[in-house]
């Protein structure tokens, strides 16, 4: 096969949509074009994805490839793309097969020796993909915030490796779980530890209980980020 379509997710705002990895393998001499409107972080996976499978035990093909990222009217950054690419290449060259690809999607960072590194923004990532019913695969890093999604199908790894192994049947990952109890409010600066600032903590006060929007404003060193910081402690824990 020299084609496959991968599924991952791009970061736009408190959004995740959806983005394919389409991975097309032709004759000609060697060489990796990258289409899609991808950034300079997302170009340069391309040599982070190389160093990965020739690291990890696979084989980069000495062929031209040909890397859509679809749709190409939304901008790709960072290096969450370079585990759906390498997977990509990987199906397409027939390093791995795998019959449900389609239900899997991929977010992940890649080093050259195909550790698997976190990416910002993977809340969003795992609620959107646990609404389609989709398994994510993410790093080990990400598990504590992705896990808060309550998603069933969410497995991390540590290396390109584990994930490789899971969708080829021949070793399975355990099901990423994140325990809420250990999220507390306890852990946060009080509002209680300010001393004066009255009319600072009743805005601060009135702006929880009515769920109003709030500006800080003024000059450095009058308390801004320290009260900013101390709001969460008098808001209510965020529902599921």
């Amino acid at each position: 096969m020299s084609l496959s379509i991968i599924n991952t997710r791009a970061q736009f705002g408190v959004d995740a949509p959806r983005v394919t990895v389409e991975t097309h393998l032709s004759n000609g001499l060697p060489s990796l074009t990258m289409v899609g409107l991808p950034e300079m972080a997302v170009r340069e996976s391309k040599e982070r994805v190389r160093s990965a499978l020739i690291n990890s035990g696979f084989d980069f093909p000495t062929r031209r490839v040909t890397i859509n990222l679809a749709p190409a009217d939304i901008p790709k950054q960072g290096g969450r793309y370079d585990l759906a690419i390498a997977i990509g290449i990987l199906v397409a060259t027939g390093q791995i097969q795998s019959d449900n690809i389609q239900d899997y999607e991929f977010v992940g960072e890649l080093a050259l020796t195909g550790e698997l590194r976190p990416v910002s923004g993977i809340l969003p990532t795992a609620i959107a993909c646990d609404k389609q019913d989709n398994t994510l695969f993410i790093a080990k890093e990400n598990t504590a915030e992705a896990a808060l999604s309550d998603s069933k199908k969410l497995f991390a790894a540590t290396h390109l490796n584990e994930i490789c192994q899971h969708i080829t049947g021949q070793n399975y990952l355990e099901p990423a779980q994140f325990d809420r109890l250990c999220i507390s409010n306890t852990l946060l600066p009080d509002l209680d530890e300010v001393k004066g600032q009255t009319q600072a903590r009743r805005a601060l006060e009135i702006s929880a209980a009515g769920k109003h929007n709030l500006l800080f404003y003024g000059p450095p060193g009058t308390g801004k980020s320290m009260l900013a910081a101390r709001l969460p402690s008098i808001l209510p824990h965020l529902s599921s």
